[in-house]
């Protein structure tokens, strides 16, 4: 059983790998390049502030914990512990892949990448008010995927890699949303709508 997930495992990667074109080699490696986050990062951070007002001095320490808790969980707990290579540094995939931005360290399980967008995502779809911010919900949902894809399709993770990532994020991101809920609530009284 074990063995044909990660045989359907592989054969994923390797279809989203060998879906390669020019253009969406640029956007991936984009998509995966952490210092393009900061300027959007520092724009989501102010539109906070703005909307939030002083209930941003907890928001934004709970959002910071949640995305770096998810790096840290993955990147210093689950990949070292497992240390599953990541599909570039596997003997039995790495001539097989197309690696627009060369493979990353050696470890791939969990993806960080995916981890961090989905603890962002989750937290900001379950604090920020049903009916403001709707369109800011769908492009950090949008953000989150398209980051996640881009790891298989830049050969770093394995499908589960990602998955796994996700899912840590998103169990952190639910977790400090709904502290800041809690405890908002208790200090400032409802969010308006």
């Amino acid at each position: 059983m074990l063995e044909r997930l990660q045989a359907l495992d592989r054969q994923l990667l390797l279809a989203v790998n060998h879906g390669h074109s020019p253009t969406l080699d640029a956007v991936m490696v984009f998509a995966s390049n952490r210092t393009v986050w900061f300027p959007a990062y520092t724009l989501l951070v102010g539109m906070l502030i703005y909307g939030f007002r002083r209930r941003a001095l907890l928001l934004l320490p709970l959002l910071i914990a949640a995305v770096a808790l998810a790096d840290g969980i993955t990147s210093r707990l689950f990949k070292p512990y497992f240390g599953r290579p990541r599909p570039c540094h596997d003997g039995r995939l790495a001539d097989l892949l197309l690696l627009p931005d060369g493979c990353g360290g050696q470890f791939g399980f969990l993806s960080s990448h995916a981890a961090n967008s989905f603890a962002l995502a989750f937290f900001l779809a379950i604090v920020l008010p049903p009916h403001r911010f709707r369109a800011l919900k769908i492009i950090v949902f949008i953000w989150a995927f398209l980051l996640s894809y881009s790891r298989m399709y830049l050969g770093a993770h394995y499908p589960t890699d990602v998955l796994g990532g996700a899912m840590v994020g998103s169990l952190l991101g639910w977790g400090a949303a709904r502290v800041f809920q809690r405890w908002q609530l208790r200090w400032w009284g409802p969010l308006p709508s």
